[in-house]
């Protein structure tokens, strides 16, 4: 217990506002992101700021989009997933619920520019996570899998994206059937179905970055 005390310390100085941590016996140290470190986080795969994964985004789909594409009917899957996060955030910002700086675009966003709100509320007043939901934390829990895949150069190459990006359009599947975001929400606690969104907006982004970067499939604007 005295040696994990000093490493978590340790760790604490230097990740402070990142990490709550926690000493268990007989010496188990336990990690937990702070709600608003993974507020940041989930703004970030709004608007584009991730690392390596926003760098690769700026390449576009010519390296790969003669890639061999396995199990079509999961893609197709995976691209209404992507397909439905692009129509409900439009639907969103027709409605006056977000609003996009460019609410029209050609051909699916790679990112979506936000103007209000912004940034998203993500925590409430207390500085708690507002998506507290099963669904929505089980979303968020496969969004983080497949960005540590792509942020992971060494175990990259070993990452079946078929599958693992056939779980992230479930978990959206499963979000969307039980986390609503129009009516009683809507009204009631707007503050939450903008943050749903931003959980939505976010999917959409690192779908549409496996598709064309890993998979080389055109990430669809809409079916």
């Amino acid at each position: 217990m005295e040696l994990a005390n000093a490493i978590a310390s340790d760790i604490s100085g230097i990740c402070g506002g990142v990490f709550s941590i926690q000493i268990v016996p007989p010496g188990w140290i336990h990690f937990e992101l702070t709600h608003s470190t993974l507020a940041n986080w989930l703004q970030s795969l709004v608007v584009g700021s991730y690392g390596e994964a926003g760098e690769q985004r700026s390449r576009g789909v010519e390296e790969t989009i003669n890639a061999p594409c396995l199990m079509p009917n999961s893609l197709f899957a995976v691209e209404y997933a992507h397909a439905r996060c692009c129509s409900l955030v439009l639907l969103a910002h027709r409605e006056g619920l977000i609003k996009l700086r460019e609410p029209v675009p050609n051909t699916s966003p790679a990112f979506w520019e936000v103007i209000f709100p912004n940034p998203l509320p993500w925590l409430n007043y207390d500085g708690i996570l507002r998506l507290d939901h099963p669904d929505e934390r089980r979303l968020i829990g496969e969004l983080i899998q497949v960005v540590d895949n792509i942020e992971c150069p060494d175990v990259s190459g070993s990452v079946k994206w078929e599958k693992v990006t056939l779980n992230l359009s479930q978990a959206f599947e499963k979000f969307w059937s039980n986390c609503r975001i129009w009516g009683e929400v809507k009204i009631t606690s707007p503050e939450l179905a903008q943050a749903r969104l931003g959980l939505l907006m976010a999917t959409q982004s690192v779908l549409k970055l496996v598709l064309e970067e890993n998979l080389g499939v055109f990430a669809p604007l809409e079916l």
